[in-house]
């Protein structure tokens, strides 16, 4: 019976796995640092700087499952197959194919055998029934069990690294684990009255042809008809078996596997089945064979339970991609390949004869002098279209007027009124006046806000004026500190909201600013004001973390 019921489960998940599933989503952004866990920030910066080929793995989700279905129990007596059982899980996956599960279970079934026994001179459930320590009448195994289990599984993905799409909606696992579990077995063996069964009738009846044997069908509606279904009798349990909770204990060993459909990225529907196996003989109750009623022996094969489930699972964990199994491994170094976003590609090396910076394929003059300066066809430039090439040409910019020009590319002109007007104005040239500003004030901000104080736009009105009475001068506004992300986005914050009210409120325009935070040496608290004239760097800079940003 049990070998039917496994060869139908493997039908039933041949018949989901022939069907076409369609693909859900794609992978997760693995230049997002908001989803890597602080302990892999450092591999996470140094793959962003390309000094490490590998990106960080980011923090994914826990699965939390429950579950019901079919329980049956594969022992000496016949299931009456289904039972009923529940469970709940929680899953956390330590990579893309391998993760750990906390099973814990409940089932409950009941067995009957239609055919009688009388072997049961050494059950005590039957005691009742033995005449001077004999069998005195056969008599029909029957019981009702309820287990409870809890385990510790590792489970194996089996399908989510694919070659040749992205991911699908949904997963093939197996898994195996070990656990321990309790039991309460029951039979009922005596009538409503306490005394025993009369099974005398049971297996033939007298008609007009005489006594002929009944059908399984018969004698199965006459058991269910003779038994009161109470279960009144403790059945059988090793000895010295230890408990718990009053119950007996056994460890355990479990296996199996199913098939999860995602319905979107919180939810999914699993099917399941999960064979245990007990050292004990005895989940049934029963234990002795048939063979010699008289001299009864316990049977080789140990008692196993099966458990055949449809679960409903939810993904929990905020800041969080999917659980790992659900995503391919291989999606960003295809997607990388496909379309470069971070990998840095090397440079085409390609012939290049004269060394001209051009590639022969493209070059018109393939025979330039070394060091001769070139167009983008290959060809000497000659700037001032004066027939002799500039790597030639003594005097590289000779007007129009004053060509043509010798061997040398030197032309003979007259000095035109345009170039004594020039020379005068080159005699009367002064260069740009040095920034005198000075010193300028530092704002401070309070706390952790950005926002500034009455007492601070007060202040920067009068830097204010100062910036606009010496229009030379650049202005460095500098904010500090830089030793988490918080502090990062901190600075940034302070910094902008400086130079956004010299800009807004003041008319200071905005490329007159240089634009620094996470400076070193300075107090977080502050942004300093100092000038930048001789400095290099951006008027604007983007937030390094937005998702930190202050609003108060």
């Amino acid at each position: 019976m049990a070998s039917k019921k496994y060869i139908s489960l493997f039908g039933l998940l041949c018949l989901f796995m022939s069907g076409s599933f369609a693909q859900i989503g794609g992978s997760y952004d693995v230049q997002d640092s908001s989803v890597i866990p602080s302990k892999r920030l450092p591999q996470h910066t140094e793959f962003m700087a390309n000094n490490y080929a590998f990106p960080a793995k980011p923090r994914n989700k826990w699965e939390i499952g429950i579950k019901g279905g079919a329980f049956s129990i594969a022992g000496d007596v016949r299931s009456r197959f289904p039972g009923i059982g529940a469970g709940l899980h929680v899953r956390k996956a330590l990579g893309y194919v391998f993760s750990l599960r906390g099973d814990f279970g409940f089932g409950t079934t009941k067995g009957l055998n239609w055919q009688p026994s009388s072997g049961y001179r050494n059950n005590p459930a039957w005691a009742s029934y033995l005449v001077g320590g004999l069998p005195s009448t056969p008599v029909f195994y029957n019981y009702k069990t309820n287990i409870y289990d809890a385990a510790l599984q590792a489970v194996f993905t089996l399908n989510n690294i694919r070659f040749h799409r992205a991911k699908t909606g949904f997963n093939i696992y197996g898994f195996v684990g070990v656990g321990g579990m309790i039991y309460d077995v029951k039979i009922d063996a005596h009538n409503s009255s306490g005394g025993n069964y009369d099974f005398s009738g049971i297996l033939a009846k007298y008609g007009p042809g005489g006594f002929t044997y009944k059908n399984r069908k018969d004698i199965k509606k006459d058991l269910k008809n003779l038994f009161d279904g109470k279960y009144e009798t403790k059945g059988e349990t090793d000895p010295g078996q230890p408990t718990l909770f009053d119950k007996p204990f056994k460890p355990n060993v479990n296996f199996g596997g199913g098939m999860q459909f995602k319905l979107n990225r919180t939810l999914s529907l699993a099917i399941e089945d999960k064979v245990t196996v007990v050292k004990t003989d005895l989940l049934d109750g029963q234990q002795w064979q048939e063979n010699d009623p008289a001299h009864p022996a316990l049977t080789p094969d140990k008692d196993l339970y099966n458990f055949l489930s449809l679960g409903l699972n939810f993904a929990i964990g905020a800041k969080s991609v999917e659980p790992l199994w659900w995503l391919n491994p291989l999606d960003y170094a295809y997607n990388e390949i496909n379309k470069p976003r971070h990998m840095k590609l090397p440079k085409p090396v390609l012939d290049d004869s004269d060394g001209d910076g051009v590639t022969d394929q493209f070059d018109m003059e393939p025979n330039t002098p070394a060091g001769a300066p070139v167009d983008t066809h290959g060809v000497s430039r000659d700037t001032d279209g004066d027939g002799v090439p500039d790597y030639k040409d003594k005097e590289l910019i000779t007007p129009t007027q004053c060509q043509p020009v010798d061997a040398d590319g030197v032309g003979k002109c007259p000095e035109p009124e345009c170039c004594k007007e020039l020379r005068d104005k080159l005699a009367n040239f002064q260069p740009a006046k040095k920034c005198n500003i000075g010193d300028l004030p530092s704002v401070t901000f309070k706390g952790k806000t950005v926002t500034l104080s009455k007492d601070a736009k007060a202040l920067l009105a009068s830097v204010a004026q100062k910036i606009r009475d010496n229009a030379e001068c650049k202005i460095a506004v500098v904010g500090y500190c830089s030793s988490s992300k918080a502090e990062q986005q901190l600075s940034w914050d302070r910094v902008n909201a400086v130079i956004n009210h010299l800009v807004e409120k003041e008319g200071i325009s905005a490329d007159r600013f240089i634009f620094k935070y996470g400076e070193m040496g300075g107090d977080c608290n502050t942004v300093d004001l100092r000038d930048g004239t001789g400095e290099e760097g951006p008027t604007t800079v983007p937030a390094p973390h937005p998702n930190l940003r202050r609003r108060g």
